[in-house]
């Protein structure tokens, strides 16, 4: 039997981070519990109005955030507030796989394409390795606002 995923990120600024990711994943926030959500309505405002309504300070309302794969087949991806910054290379970094079944000059294009338009959502690109085959298929390697690192893959 598998087992349902969820990532979770250690974050300064869990909207922010979720935000970043809801944009490169093509993920939805989801609406708080017990919320109906009409047609185009914000779940991040409706998250801040429940907040509010079940008496959370202010101060207190940025501590996670949560995004979601609209489709329901992706991990769900949570990003919790911490105090301390993040100061070493993380251990686990997700993939994004932004050029499917392409290979060679089309896959690299693809890649760089996708890369220009993290950037432009806040992410840092770090360096591009070129395809190698049998073994690599080339990649970009890429961080988010945080300095979380991921690939474009």
């Amino acid at each position: 039997m598998s087992r349902h995923l969820q990532v979770t990120f250690d974050a300064r600024d869990p909207q922010a981070l979720s935000i970043f990711w809801r944009d490169v994943l093509g993920y939805v926030h989801p609406g708080p519990p017990g919320v109906d959500l009409p047609e185009g309505a914000d779940p991040l405002a409706a998250w801040d109005g429940f907040l509010a309504r079940i008496g959370v300070p202010e101060e207190q309302r940025n501590t996670r955030s949560a995004i979601e794969d609209p489709d329901g087949h992706g991990p769900r991806l949570f990003f919790q507030q911490v105090p301390e910054d993040k100061v070493a290379k993380n251990r686990v970094h997700l993939d994004i796989r932004a050029a499917p079944g392409l290979q060679g000059e089309a896959r690299m294009a693809a890649l760089e394409a996708e890369s220009a338009r993290l950037v432009a959502l806040g992410a840092t690109r770090v360096r591009r390795d070129e395809p190698a085959p049998p073994m690599s298929a080339g990649h970009i390697v890429m961080t988010d606002p945080e300095g979380n690192e991921f690939c474009l893959d």
